[in-house]
């Protein structure tokens, strides 16, 4: 799967199943403050990149994930490692 592909599957999958206003996705979106998403979203979100994208989410590697481009990043590296 290409990064543009990875972008577009987190997009819908932030529409569809959080529930977010797609006019709100931006990569500079903050997930917290523009884009709603609270600490039950970011379980739900855990658990859907999981089933979606086969690999488990770490909280703690969560800590620098601020903004929509930066969590297109860290599932980026965790699907594609290097």
């Amino acid at each position: 799967m290409q990064n543009n592909e990875i972008i577009r599957k987190i997009n819908q999958l932030l529409i569809d199943e959080i529930e977010i206003d797609g006019t709100q996705i931006t990569p500079s979106a903050d997930l917290k403050k523009d884009l709603g998403i609270d600490s039950l979203d970011f379980v739900d979100l855990f658990v859907i990149i999981e089933n979606n994208f086969g690999f488990k989410m770490k909280a703690e590697e969560m800590a620098d994930v601020k903004t929509l481009q930066d969590f297109y990043n860290y599932v980026i590296n965790r699907f594609h490692p290097n």
